[in-house]
């Protein structure tokens, strides 16, 4: 018989023995109020078209959208963030069509809003990419997206979401200065309580490729973006990108891609207290969906998954599984 000698008086396995005590103690717990479900829209009508790249996920013309946000309503999803599938014939080199007051974002805003008023939150994506005809989210000069030139487009796109109803207006291009300056024209034109979800910490990652197929941006894109979003060798760069973003008024930040970057989320979360947003990107969402349906994990991991973001410290996830996940809930 082996002998183990006198045990420690502290055992740690006393607080996993039972279920109950494992709830009492648990240190981080996910809720529906954590989840934010992206949404992409199309033209059209009767339609729900299934993304190839993504299993499980659809465009949705408007006149689909009242029944899915009303489902998300009742599941308790407190926020949607809205993406456009343009199609080619609306596209130009300068994404005018991003600054078209009855554009499909507008029109998906608007009507959410007037159909489910404060029921749910809205966010809408500030950049230019969904509407180029080079897939880059600004405007291209000599190949080289020029920032300031970018900037004026941005502001007149936040501002026409703003009037739409959007609730959140989320610049995601990585153009420097633009937070304090779309922040200066919201309060301009009076819209005081719009607020600002700055994607501040957005990585050069290759985990986007199904969102540009998602919306249609993918087939077009000429070279790659590394000019303006980050180095995903780089840390201390994203501290400094989410300092000068909250200088210019932003009320909270994202961080993106996600599981590859939960360091990130932890040290801007430990830094800032702001609240910070982590997106759980398509290529995340498509290996994860992939590899559940091949049978290799089962689908136990997409709560592991998003227990994670918590746990480094994001107030909320943007997530393709928030309706899936939210039913479990």
């Amino acid at each position: 018989m082996i002998r183990t000698g006198k045990y420690p008086n502290l055992r740690l396995r006393r607080n996993r023995r039972n279920t109950w005590v494992r709830r009492l103690v648990r240190e981080n717990t996910l809720s529906t109020d954590d989840l934010i479900q992206p949404i992409f829209i199309v033209e059209g009508r009767n339609k729900k078209i299934p993304i190839k790249t993504m299993p499980g996920i659809f465009r949705y013309s408007l006149d689909k959208l009242d029944t899915y946000v009303k489902n998300l309503i009742n599941l308790g999803i407190p926020l949607i963030a809205l993406f456009p599938y343009i199609e080619k014939k609306y596209k130009d080199s300068y994404g005018s069509e991003a600054l078209n007051k009855n554009n499909l974002i507008c029109r998906a805003t608007h009507l959410i809003k007037k159909k489910f008023k404060d029921k749910i939150g809205v966010m809408c994506d500030v950049a230019l990419d969904p509407y180029t005809s080079h897939g880059h989210d600004g405007i291209l000069k000599s190949n080289y997206v020029d920032n300031d030139e970018t900037i004026r487009f941005l502001i007149e796109q936040s501002l026409i979401q703003a009037k739409a109803g959007c609730d959140i207006i989320a610049p995601s291009d990585m153009m420097d200065g633009r937070i304090g300056l779309i922040r200066k024209a919201l309060e301009k034109n009076n819209f005081k309580d719009v607020k600002i979800l700055s994607y501040a910490v957005k990585y050069a990652s290759s985990f986007y490729g199904p969102f540009r197929d998602a919306v249609g941006s993918k087939s077009l894109l000429k070279s790659d973006k590394k000019n303006y979003q980050m180095d995903f060798s780089n840390s201390d760069e994203a501290l400094r990108e989410v300092s000068l973003d909250i200088k210019e008024g932003a009320d909270m930040v994202m961080v993106k891609p996600g599981l590859p970057y939960l360091d990130i989320i932890k040290i801007v979360k430990e830094k800032f207290k702001i609240p910070v947003i982590g997106y759980q990107v398509s290529g995340e969402y498509s290996i994860i969906m992939n590899s559940i349906n091949k049978g290799i994990v089962d689908d136990k991991i997409i709560e592991e998954t998003l227990v994670s973001f918590k746990r480094a410290g994001a107030n909320a996830i943007i997530t393709y599984f928030a309706e899936k996940i939210a039913k479990k809930l």
